[in-house]
C-alpha cells in the first residue's frame, strides 16, 4: 500500500456526531445529507465529505463508538433542526493511504494503524483518523468507493 506523509489543510466543516452502534451510522449520515441538500451544497469538489473516526468500530464496545460525519464548508453553519454544527479540522501532519472498495471494511485504515505506524518510526498524533470520502452518493457502487485515510502524526 502506498503511504505518503502529507499536510492535511485546516478545513472548516459542518459536522454531526454519531455516538453508539456502528449499524446506526447511516441514520446519522442521512441528517447530514438532508442538511446538505437543503443548503444546495452539491459540488463534491467544493463540499468534500469527511469522517472523523474517534474509535475503532471493530474493537470498541458499541455504546462507546464515536464518529463525526462532516462536509467542508466556507461559512459557519446556522442553527438548524438537524443538529449540524461548525468545527475546524486543524492543519495536521499525516500519513495518507487510499482505500478502494466497501467503506465497511477500510483496509487503508487498518494498514496505517496496525502495520505502517509501528514500522515507521512515527508517533501517533492527538486527533482522530480522518476519512476523506472522495466519491459519495447513491450511484457509487461499493467496489468503486474511494476513501483517502489520514492518520495524524506528531
Amino acid at each position: 500500500m502506498d503511504v505518503q506523509i502529507v499536510t492535511f489543510p485546516e478545513t472548516k466543516v459542518a459536522v454531526i456526531e454519531h455516538h453508539g452502534l456502528p449499524a446506526l451510522e447511516h441514520e446519522t449520515v442521512r441528517k447530514l445529507i438532508a442538511w446538505k441538500l437543503d443548503n444546495r451544497l452539491l459540488d463534491q469538489m467544493k463540499y468534500r465529505s469527511y469522517g472523523l473516526h474517534y474509535t475503532d468500530p471493530f474493537s470498541t464496545p458499541p455504546a462507546e463508538h464515536r464518529v463525526a460525519f462532516c462536509l467542508s464548508v466556507e461559512e459557519d453553519v446556522a442553527p438548524n433542526p438537524y443538529g449540524i454544527t461548525t468545527k475546524i479540522i486543524p492543519s495536521l501532519r499525516c500519513a495518507r493511504a487510499r482505500d478502494v472498495g466497501s467503506r465497511s471494511n477500510n483496509q487503508a485504515a487498518a494498514y496505517l494503524y496496525k502495520t505502517w505506524l509501528p514500522q515507521s518510526g512515527e508517533t501517533l498524533g492527538d486527533f482522530p483518523m480522518i476519512f476523506h470520502y472522495i466519491n459519495v452518493g447513491p450511484n457509487v457502487r461499493e467496489a468503486e468507493m474511494i476513501t483517502d485515510v489520514y492518520l495524524p502524526l506528531t
